[in-house]
């Protein structure tokens, strides 16, 4: 999501941060992604010391093409999951037969991990968007960054029943060379975005559908939210822009791996 201030809305949820040992310790083991080579745990005769998962390797540069080609959109979605409006969302993108990728927030997906199963029932995919939500990461140590990076890959990971996030969105966008080549190292591609549809700022259903329709000319990959407060606005424009879409001659995809 776009730049909004300070530590974002997650940051008064999280006062305490969670010990970068502890999540040290969670990168040893991991559980691959359904249908992925992933990695689990040492064996018995492994050394102690804490290993990268094994992971199909990604690029490190932030992704905003799509798999789905030259006409193909990527819809994403960020902040959730969210109890009120995630499962609003899903139910657009059933009705329009559209798959999306959900930027998810460690703490959100470990207090819904049943919002989290949806997600992936439906065939949608999942991406890290960190613990705290904290748009000036990249003003940040290393050892915040993998703290907030890693938690949050192992608090998704855990609530989804196994299944990893294919993608690491920096809050802001405040990706840094460090950050983007630890998730990249855990399989998590960087990934950007072409078009803000501005929602988080809720300015009115009509003018988050006139955004998109202007800027979608930019690239293939929106930004969405179904979490940080009312999102009414945002499943009443995804109703109208979908079809829209769809009018324009634009498939629907994920961004690139």
């Amino acid at each position: 999501m776009a730049r909004h201030s300070g530590r974002g809305w997650y940051g008064r949820m999280l006062a305490a941060a969670v010990g970068v040992t502890a999540v040290a310790a969670a990168t040893s083991v991991w559980t691959a992604e359904a249908g992925q080579p992933g990695g689990g745990p040492a064996g018995a005769g492994a050394p102690v010391r804490h290993a990268a998962p094994k992971t199909a390797t990604v690029s490190a540069d932030i992704a905003h093409a799509s798999e789905g080609g030259e006409h193909a959109v990527n819809i994403t979605i960020d902040d959730g999951p969210d109890p009120s409006w995630t499962p609003q969302v899903l139910q657009v993108l059933r009705e329009n037969g559209v798959k999306a990728t959900f930027c998810m927030v460690g703490p959100q997906a470990q207090a819904h991990p049943e919002l989290v199963r949806q997600v992936v029932a439906a065939g949608h995919r999942l991406c890290d968007h960190t613990v705290s939500h904290d748009t000036t990461m990249d003003k940040k140590s290393e050892a915040y960054q993998s703290q907030q990076i890693l938690e949050a890959e192992r608090q998704i990971t855990k609530a989804s029943g196994g299944v990893r996030p294919m993608y690491y969105r920096a809050p802001g966008g405040a990706f840094t060379p460090y950050s983007r080549h630890l998730a990249a190292s855990h399989g998590m591609r960087p990934l950007g975005w072409n078009v803000d549809s501005k929602d988080f700022e809720r300015p009115g259903t009509n003018t988050i559908v006139a955004t998109v329709q202007r800027e979608v000319a930019n690239g293939p990959t929106i930004l969405f939210h179904d979490a940080g407060g009312d999102r009414s606005q945002t499943v009443a424009a995804l109703r109208t822009l979908l079809p829209w879409l769809k009018q324009q001659g634009h498939s629907f995809g994920f961004p690139v791996r």
